[in-house]
């Protein structure tokens, strides 16, 4: 599995304004929902509000992984956003969160689910990969990057 299989160019937010979780959180569930069939815009924040109210999904070094499950769609989908100032989305270290990726899947799709978050996960843990993502000047090149980086493996 490739992050590139439930990610498009489309679903990449450069600059997000958001300053905080929920605004954060409403930005990224907004632009899904105007770009994936079957997801919309109430349903699937709250469903990202409740899976975050279990456990921060910013699993460090500026990452966070908000993600959940919903019966109204059929494939895995993913948005990427960066926050250049960063954003505190409770973290386990901590430190601000600069990179989202968010990921919504199919209600009864355990084992894709899990192994896009295992994906997801191990490809964002790259310290350069993040750096060099940070600096990309738009989305199209940060959708570049993710694609590169994800053939690696």
């Amino acid at each position: 599995m490739k992050i590139t299989d439930f990610l498009r160019p489309d679903l990449v937010l450069p600059q997000l304004r958001g300053h905080d979780k929920q605004s954060v959180l409403e930005e990224l569930t907004e632009h899904l929902a105007t770009h994936v069939p079957g997801l919309t815009r109430d349903h699937l924040l709250q469903v990202l509000l409740d899976r975050e109210a279990l456990a921060s999904t910013a699993i460090g070094e500026g990452v966070a992984i908000p993600h959940g499950k919903l019966n109204s769609i059929d494939r895995l989908s993913a948005c990427i956003g960066r926050s250049l100032g960063g954003v505190d989305f409770k973290s386990m270290d901590g430190h601000p969160t600069y990179i989202f990726v968010t990921l919504v899947a199919p209600e009864h799709s355990t084992g894709e689910h899990l192994k896009a978050l295992a994906r997801i996960s191990r490809l964002f843990k790259d310290a350069d990969f993040r750096t060099r993502l940070m600096a990309a000047p738009d989305a199209e090149e940060i959708y570049r990057l993710v694609s590169s980086e994800d053939s690696k493996y």
